[in-house]
């Protein structure tokens, strides 16, 4: 695909994203389907005198590690692996599934396993905070999202604003209205959250709320913060469902009491649902809030990058969280769930309504 759309792409990521300077050393990967976009990207980072190592990972290798891996494996990152992320100082991560449902068969607890060993280097790109990642359309993409291909494609780069003359600018400006929604809510100490079968309180008192706006996710537009660990009490229903290390999950419900999940149950999916709670201590609690944004996505997906996004939907992350918003929750996992409240909905900061519906009170954050 030739598309001068991945240029412009290549340009936010690489000036905007992750602000690429001369001499940097700045580790591009992605799968073999992102050819295309690892092209551009990889031509953007050398202009800007940058210095790209690219890491493209072929289909089936995953599959192929939680066949024959042994126990060894699982203990340590390669002191190779870890070489690089210690020397690289900005990351750029390209998603390209050539099937979505690939590790859908694998041992769950092999998958957490493989988390745990890799925990630090996680710690690693978030502590360093250069860092994207973003996705290139393939057909297996498109078909999770029951479109076309070209129809996928036009879905993907208008979330991204790359219909836009100039994209940097667009965002920019999109971070200057969200510093808004930011400052209202770091004035707050307890969100609530109603809706369908939903309502939930937490306490964000002395945390950070982050204006997320490109820079870390292509496509963006979230603000979102680590609620207090112990505070979140009610219940709340995820009515959007989310495909994760290739299996759907749908219909979670969750009940908490003093920031702890004690209920849980799936419509679809409930067993990975518990296997997750189960992955360690910190898997049963909240690791982040987030309200999604971007009313340019104008239905959910099944990919947690764009859905997490979706204007009028709020998202909790059971697990670790980021450091960043004062959260303090440690755990192999990170996963979010969402919940749209755009059919009769609300989110309240001290008892204000700032969202109804799924539109925001007194904002206009497009």
């Amino acid at each position: 695909m030739r598309d001068e759309r991945l240029r412009k792409l290549a340009r936010l990521l690489v000036e905007y994203s992750i602000g690429a300077r001369e001499r940097e050393q700045v580790l591009l990967s992605g799968g073999v389907a992102a050819e295309p976009l690892i092209r551009e990207v990889y031509t953007s980072l050398l202009e800007a005198g940058a210095v790209p190592f690219v890491h493209a990972a072929l289909p089936g290798l995953q599959e192929r590690f939680f066949e024959h891996a042994r126990e060894l494996h699982y203990r340590k990152t390669p002191p190779m692996v870890r070489s690089l992320y210690e020397q690289a100082d900005a990351f750029v991560n390209i998603l390209a599934p050539t099937n979505t449902r690939a590790l859908a068969g694998v041992d769950p607890s092999k998958q957490q396993a493989l988390s745990r060993r890799d925990k630090e280097l996680s710690d690693m790109v978030l502590k360093r905070d250069r860092w994207v990642l973003t996705l290139f359309p393939t057909d297996a993409l498109a078909q999770e999202s029951e479109m076309g291909l070209e129809e996928y494609e036009d879905f993907v780069f208008a979330a991204m604003a790359l219909g836009e003359q100039d994209p940097v600018s667009f965002w920019r400006e999109k971070s200057r209205r969200q510093e808004r929604l930011k400052e209202r809510l770091e004035r707050a100490r307890e969100i609530r959250i109603t809706g369908p079968d939903t309502d939930l309180t937490l306490s964000v008192e002395g945390r950070t709320f982050i204006n997320s706006a490109g820079t870390h996710n292509m496509p963006c537009g979230e603000v979102f913060t680590g609620p207090v660990e112990d505070s979140a009490n009610g219940h709340i229903y995820f009515g959007i469902p989310v495909a994760v290390a290739g299996r759907e999950v749908s219909g979670v419900r969750l009940r908490f009491e003093n920031g702890r999940v004690v209920e849980a149950s799936a419509e679809k999916g409930e067993e990975y649902l518990r296997s997750m709670l189960e992955a360690d201590e910190g898997a049963r609690y909240l690791g982040e809030l987030g309200i999604g944004t971007n009313y340019h996505i104008p239905r959910p997906t099944r990919n947690i990058l764009f859905d997490e996004k979706l204007g009028g939907t709020v998202h909790l992350a059971l697990g670790r969280s980021y450091e960043s918003t004062g959260g303090r929750n440690s755990s192999s996992i990170h996963w979010d769930l969402i919940c749209d409240l755009r059919g009769g909905g609300e989110i309240r900061a001290d008892g204000e309504t700032i969202q109804k519906d799924g539109r925001f009170v007194g904002l206009e954050l497009g």
